[in-house]
């Protein structure tokens, strides 16, 4: 998830939104909270998310 600028979430919020609107299976147990890692043309590095979600 990225926020708008000037918007505000917690944990607890994302995760209470997704119990609402997601099947319990989907719901995440876990939320990280750090800047997505981009390209020089705005597009997510996926490679770096991977790698980012091994350590946690």
């Amino acid at each position: 998830v990225e926020l708008k600028p000037g918007a505000s979430a917690s944990a607890d919020d994302l995760i209470g939104w997704c119990k609402q609107n997601l099947a319990g299976y989907k719901v995440p147990r876990h939320i990280v909270f750090r800047e997505l890692p981009k390209t020089s043309t705005g597009k997510i590095q996926k490679f770096r998310l991977r790698d980012i979600a091994k350590d946690v």
